[in-house]
Protein backbone atom coordinates (compact mmCIF):
# COMPACT_ATOMS: atom_id res chain seq x y z
CA UNK A 1 0.00 0.00 0.00
CA UNK A 2 2.55 2.22 0.97
CA UNK A 3 4.69 1.49 -2.32
CA UNK A 4 1.38 1.84 -4.67
CA UNK A 5 1.40 5.90 -2.76
CA UNK A 6 4.65 6.77 -3.21
CA UNK A 7 4.66 5.89 -6.77
CA UNK A 8 1.41 7.87 -7.70
CA UNK A 9 3.25 10.66 -6.14
CA UNK A 10 6.10 10.19 -7.87
CA UNK A 11 4.29 10.60 -11.02
CA UNK A 12 2.21 13.65 -9.86
CA UNK A 13 5.93 15.16 -9.39
CA UNK A 14 6.67 14.82 -12.63
CA UNK A 15 3.40 15.64 -13.98
CA UNK A 16 3.71 19.22 -12.58
CA UNK A 17 4.98 22.16 -14.20
CA UNK A 18 7.56 23.64 -13.56
CA UNK A 19 6.24 27.72 -14.16
CA UNK A 20 3.18 28.80 -12.25
CA UNK A 21 0.13 27.24 -13.83
CA UNK A 22 -1.47 30.71 -13.98
CA UNK A 23 1.61 31.07 -16.29
CA UNK A 24 1.42 28.04 -17.89
CA UNK A 25 -2.37 28.61 -19.31
CA UNK A 26 -1.86 32.71 -20.23
CA UNK A 27 -2.21 32.86 -23.70
CA UNK A 28 -1.11 36.51 -23.82
CA UNK A 29 1.48 37.20 -26.69
CA UNK A 30 3.08 40.08 -25.18
CA UNK A 31 4.28 37.99 -21.60
CA UNK A 32 5.09 34.79 -23.70
CA UNK A 33 7.70 33.88 -26.79
CA UNK A 34 6.56 31.30 -28.81
CA UNK A 35 8.16 27.40 -28.89
CA UNK A 36 8.80 25.96 -32.50
CA UNK A 37 5.59 23.72 -32.95
CA UNK A 38 5.54 19.84 -32.90
CA UNK A 39 4.20 17.39 -34.58
CA UNK A 40 2.66 14.46 -33.65
CA UNK A 41 3.19 11.59 -35.96
CA UNK A 42 1.33 8.62 -36.37
CA UNK A 43 1.31 5.43 -33.59
CA UNK A 44 3.98 7.61 -31.63
CA UNK A 45 3.88 8.34 -27.56
CA UNK A 46 4.22 11.86 -26.41
CA UNK A 47 5.24 12.69 -22.48
CA UNK A 48 3.83 16.58 -21.79
CA UNK A 49 6.99 19.36 -21.26
CA UNK A 50 7.29 19.91 -17.99
CA UNK A 51 8.29 23.69 -18.84
CA UNK A 52 5.45 24.60 -20.86
CA UNK A 53 2.62 21.98 -19.92
CA UNK A 54 2.39 21.43 -23.94
CA UNK A 55 1.13 25.16 -24.17
CA UNK A 56 4.29 25.75 -26.45
CA UNK A 57 5.33 28.46 -24.61
CA UNK A 58 7.32 30.14 -22.50
CA UNK A 59 7.29 33.64 -20.26
CA UNK A 60 9.41 36.04 -22.11
CA UNK A 61 11.03 36.81 -18.71
CA UNK A 62 11.75 33.70 -18.47
CA UNK A 63 13.73 33.32 -22.08
CA UNK A 64 17.31 34.11 -21.20
CA UNK A 65 16.93 32.05 -18.02
CA UNK A 66 16.09 28.51 -19.73
CA UNK A 67 18.85 26.62 -21.68
CA UNK A 68 17.83 24.34 -24.24
CA UNK A 69 19.65 20.99 -24.37
CA UNK A 70 20.96 19.14 -27.53
CA UNK A 71 21.86 15.55 -27.23
CA UNK A 72 25.34 14.32 -27.26
CA UNK A 73 25.24 12.87 -30.80
CA UNK A 74 24.13 15.78 -32.73
CA UNK A 75 26.05 17.17 -35.60
CA UNK A 76 26.13 20.37 -34.52
CA UNK A 77 28.43 19.98 -31.75
CA UNK A 78 31.05 17.98 -33.85
CA UNK A 79 33.95 19.80 -35.08
CA UNK A 80 33.58 20.44 -38.99
CA UNK A 81 37.21 19.95 -41.38
CA UNK A 82 39.17 21.04 -38.04
CA UNK A 83 42.30 19.44 -38.99
CA UNK A 84 42.10 20.96 -42.57
CA UNK A 85 41.47 24.14 -41.12
CA UNK A 86 44.68 24.25 -39.02
CA UNK A 87 46.78 22.48 -41.79
CA UNK A 88 45.57 25.42 -44.40
CA UNK A 89 45.84 27.96 -42.21
CA UNK A 90 49.81 26.65 -41.40
CA UNK A 91 50.81 25.97 -44.77
CA UNK A 92 49.26 29.84 -45.67
CA UNK A 93 51.72 31.25 -42.67
CA UNK A 94 54.64 29.48 -43.51
CA UNK A 95 54.17 30.45 -47.95
CA UNK A 96 53.75 33.89 -46.69
CA UNK A 97 56.63 34.11 -44.35
CA UNK A 98 58.76 32.33 -46.69
CA UNK A 99 57.93 34.61 -49.82
CA UNK A 100 58.34 37.47 -48.16
CA UNK A 101 61.95 36.77 -46.52
CA UNK A 102 62.72 35.82 -49.88
CA UNK A 103 61.76 38.81 -51.74
CA UNK A 104 62.81 41.50 -48.79
CA UNK A 105 66.14 39.59 -47.75
CA UNK A 106 68.31 42.26 -48.28
CA UNK A 107 71.49 41.75 -51.04
CA UNK A 108 74.81 42.99 -51.74
CA UNK A 109 75.18 45.24 -54.76
CA UNK A 110 77.77 44.30 -56.85
CA UNK A 111 80.51 47.11 -58.16
CA UNK A 112 82.40 45.96 -60.65
CA UNK A 113 84.82 48.59 -62.47
CA UNK A 114 85.26 48.31 -66.26
CA UNK A 115 88.22 50.37 -66.63
CA UNK A 116 89.50 53.50 -67.91
CA UNK A 117 87.63 55.37 -69.66
CA UNK A 118 90.04 58.61 -71.07
CA UNK A 119 93.19 60.42 -68.99
CA UNK A 120 95.27 62.99 -69.85
CA UNK A 121 99.09 64.11 -68.55
CA UNK A 122 101.04 66.94 -67.90
CA UNK A 123 104.62 66.28 -66.70
CA UNK A 124 105.87 69.77 -64.59
CA UNK A 125 108.71 70.34 -62.89
CA UNK A 126 109.51 66.47 -61.71
CA UNK A 127 106.07 66.44 -61.32
CA UNK A 128 103.50 64.36 -63.72
CA UNK A 129 99.29 65.58 -62.63
CA UNK A 130 97.25 62.87 -64.44
CA UNK A 131 93.79 63.39 -64.68
CA UNK A 132 91.48 60.37 -65.34
CA UNK A 133 88.35 59.27 -65.72
CA UNK A 134 87.15 55.54 -65.07
CA UNK A 135 83.38 53.73 -65.68
CA UNK A 136 81.97 51.78 -62.87
CA UNK A 137 79.39 49.06 -63.60
CA UNK A 138 76.93 49.07 -60.59
CA UNK A 139 74.25 46.05 -60.16
CA UNK A 140 71.43 45.92 -58.17
CA UNK A 141 70.42 42.22 -57.38
CA UNK A 142 67.44 43.16 -55.04
CA UNK A 143 63.69 43.08 -55.79
CA UNK A 144 63.53 46.37 -54.72
CA UNK A 145 65.43 49.76 -55.64
CA UNK A 146 67.98 51.51 -54.09
CA UNK A 147 70.00 54.69 -54.63
CA UNK A 148 73.58 55.66 -54.76
CA UNK A 149 74.09 58.60 -52.75
CA UNK A 150 77.75 58.67 -52.32
CA UNK A 151 80.91 57.55 -54.16
CA UNK A 152 84.45 57.92 -52.61
CA UNK A 153 87.60 57.43 -54.63
CA UNK A 154 91.29 56.95 -53.58
CA UNK A 155 94.25 56.34 -56.21
CA UNK A 156 97.16 55.04 -55.00
CA UNK A 157 100.86 55.03 -56.99
CA UNK A 158 103.49 53.16 -55.26
CA UNK A 159 101.45 52.79 -52.15
CA UNK A 160 100.70 56.12 -52.07
CA UNK A 161 97.75 58.49 -52.15
CA UNK A 162 98.31 60.53 -55.26
CA UNK A 163 94.51 61.57 -55.48
CA UNK A 164 90.62 61.59 -53.94
CA UNK A 165 87.41 62.37 -54.46
CA UNK A 166 83.77 62.37 -52.99
CA UNK A 167 80.91 62.91 -54.97
CA UNK A 168 77.14 63.32 -53.64
CA UNK A 169 75.31 61.25 -55.88
CA UNK A 170 71.70 60.48 -56.16
CA UNK A 171 71.37 57.81 -58.31
CA UNK A 172 68.35 55.64 -58.65
CA UNK A 173 68.48 51.81 -59.65
CA UNK A 174 65.65 49.41 -59.84
CA UNK A 175 65.41 45.83 -59.02
CA UNK A 176 67.44 43.70 -61.01
CA UNK A 177 68.57 46.47 -62.45
CA UNK A 178 72.70 47.76 -63.39
CA UNK A 179 73.96 51.33 -64.08
CA UNK A 180 77.08 52.63 -65.37
CA UNK A 181 78.34 56.07 -64.06
CA UNK A 182 81.99 57.79 -64.71
CA UNK A 183 83.60 59.25 -62.08
CA UNK A 184 86.98 61.35 -62.52
CA UNK A 185 90.05 61.86 -59.77
CA UNK A 186 92.74 64.03 -60.23
CA UNK A 187 96.14 62.71 -59.45
CA UNK A 188 99.51 64.32 -58.52
CA UNK A 189 102.42 62.36 -58.12
CA UNK A 190 105.94 63.49 -57.09
CA UNK A 191 108.17 60.72 -57.78
CA UNK A 192 111.43 61.16 -59.56
CA UNK A 193 111.26 57.82 -61.22
CA UNK A 194 107.72 58.57 -62.62
CA UNK A 195 108.44 61.66 -63.92
CA UNK A 196 111.44 60.36 -66.07
CA UNK A 197 109.21 57.28 -67.48
CA UNK A 198 106.61 60.11 -68.51
CA UNK A 199 108.75 62.75 -69.98
CA UNK A 200 112.05 61.17 -71.45
CA UNK A 201 111.83 60.22 -75.28
CA UNK A 202 114.44 58.03 -74.82
CA UNK A 203 111.63 55.38 -73.50
CA UNK A 204 109.35 53.79 -75.51
CA UNK A 205 106.85 52.63 -72.75
CA UNK A 206 105.38 55.54 -70.59
CA UNK A 207 102.73 53.63 -68.69
CA UNK A 208 102.00 54.19 -64.70
CA UNK A 209 100.45 52.02 -62.53
CA UNK A 210 97.53 53.19 -60.15
CA UNK A 211 95.95 50.98 -57.58
CA UNK A 212 92.43 52.75 -57.40
CA UNK A 213 89.83 51.85 -54.19
CA UNK A 214 86.54 53.38 -53.82
CA UNK A 215 83.84 52.92 -51.57
CA UNK A 216 79.78 53.10 -52.94
CA UNK A 217 77.04 54.01 -50.66
CA UNK A 218 73.59 53.62 -51.42
CA UNK A 219 70.42 53.24 -49.42
CA UNK A 220 68.04 50.13 -49.58
CA UNK A 221 64.46 49.86 -47.83
CA UNK A 222 65.47 53.57 -45.52
CA UNK A 223 68.87 51.55 -44.28
CA UNK A 224 72.09 53.00 -45.72
CA UNK A 225 75.12 50.04 -47.04
CA UNK A 226 78.58 50.40 -48.19
CA UNK A 227 80.30 48.35 -50.65
CA UNK A 228 83.91 48.40 -51.40
CA UNK A 229 85.84 47.67 -54.73
CA UNK A 230 89.48 48.25 -55.97
CA UNK A 231 91.27 47.75 -59.22
CA UNK A 232 94.66 48.39 -61.13
CA UNK A 233 94.89 50.74 -63.90
CA UNK A 234 97.39 51.12 -66.31
CA UNK A 235 97.58 54.87 -67.64
CA UNK A 236 100.04 56.03 -70.48
CA UNK A 237 101.58 59.28 -68.80
CA UNK A 238 102.88 60.67 -72.60
CA UNK A 239 102.93 64.24 -71.55
CA UNK A 240 99.94 66.05 -73.32
CA UNK A 241 98.03 62.72 -74.10
CA UNK A 242 94.30 62.40 -73.97
CA UNK A 243 91.97 59.92 -75.71
CA UNK A 244 89.13 57.70 -74.94
CA UNK A 245 89.45 54.08 -74.49
CA UNK A 246 87.79 51.64 -75.26
CA UNK A 247 84.00 51.55 -73.11
CA UNK A 248 82.59 48.56 -71.75
CA UNK A 249 79.14 47.52 -72.74
CA UNK A 250 76.58 48.48 -70.58
CA UNK A 251 75.28 45.69 -68.22
CA UNK A 252 72.14 43.98 -69.11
Amino acid sequence: MGETFSQLGSQEDENKSILPRDSASHGNSEYFSSCAPCERAANTSFVTCPTCQGNKEIPRELEKQLVALIPYGDQRLKPRHTELSVFLAVLICLVTSSLTIFFLFPRSIDTQPAGLNSSSTVALDETVYINITNILNISNSNYYPITVTQLTIEVLHLSVVVGQVSNSLLLHIGPLASKQMFYAVANRILDENTYKICSWLKIKVHHVLLHIQGTVTYICLSHSEQKVFQSYEYVDCRENTSGPHLLVPHLP
